[in-house]
């Protein structure tokens, strides 16, 4: 540190440093650098085989690159497609599984017609019904239902008058689907328009 005398510690004399703020370039020029300034890094002269072989590295590196991207194209495709593939998977589990317990509902249909569900095995029924529900099984097919034979199985045909087109009467077994896919089609009574007589 200097003191009011100019010198340091213990009498020392004080340095004084001059910093030199002016640019160095070939101009020689005695501008000062202002702050932040910052010299051009100066590219040595390469040689004229240096250039070739960058070309050929830069050439290596696009078709490098090129690769690249057509495997990532290609694990994308393959990663969708085995994500398709396990979902397809599943619901065909799921799909067996339900379709094996049917009976059972048809069962617990019979069971509750007749009244005979009821304490415990009400309960048992209940939860069993809602877990298969949760898996998405819906049953289909109530009385009055217009008749599309895609997802209902006449057992029976009947001519009445008052139906201007085929009509479920009576739904004889429930139908069954997961989503989209049919497990199995309602049993019904259909109803049809009687032909007129001539």
């Amino acid at each position: 540190m200097t003191g009011p005398s100019g010198t340091g510690r213990r009498g020392r004399p004080s340095l004084t440093v001059v910093g030199d703020t002016r640019r160095r370039d070939p101009g020689n020029s005695l501008e000062p650098r202002r702050r932040g300034d910052v010299e051009p890094a100066r590219q040595p002269a390469r040689p004229a085989d240096e250039t070739a072989e960058t070309a050929v590295l830069r050439a290596r590196l696009r078709e490098c690159t090129a690769d690249l991207r057509r495997v990532k194209a290609e694990y994308d495709t393959y990663r969708g497609r085995v994500g398709r593939d396990r979902l397809a998977v599943r619901e065909i589990a799921v799909a067996n599984v339900l379709t094996g317990l049917l009976p059972v509902l048809d069962a617990i249909d019979q069971a509750r017609g007749q009244g005979e569900v009821t304490g415990g095995f009400r309960r048992v029924a209940e939860v069993l019904e809602r877990e298969l529900a949760a898996l998405g099984l819906r049953s289909f097919g109530t009385a009055g239902d217009p008749f599309d034979p895609a997802v209902h199985e006449a057992v029976s045909c009947t001519f009445t008058t008052g139906v201007r087109r085929p009509t479920c009467a009576v739904v004889l077994r429930p139908g069954y689907r997961v989503g989209e896919q049919l497990l199995r089609p309602a049993q019904v009574e259909v109803e049809v328009e009687e032909p007129v007589r001539a």
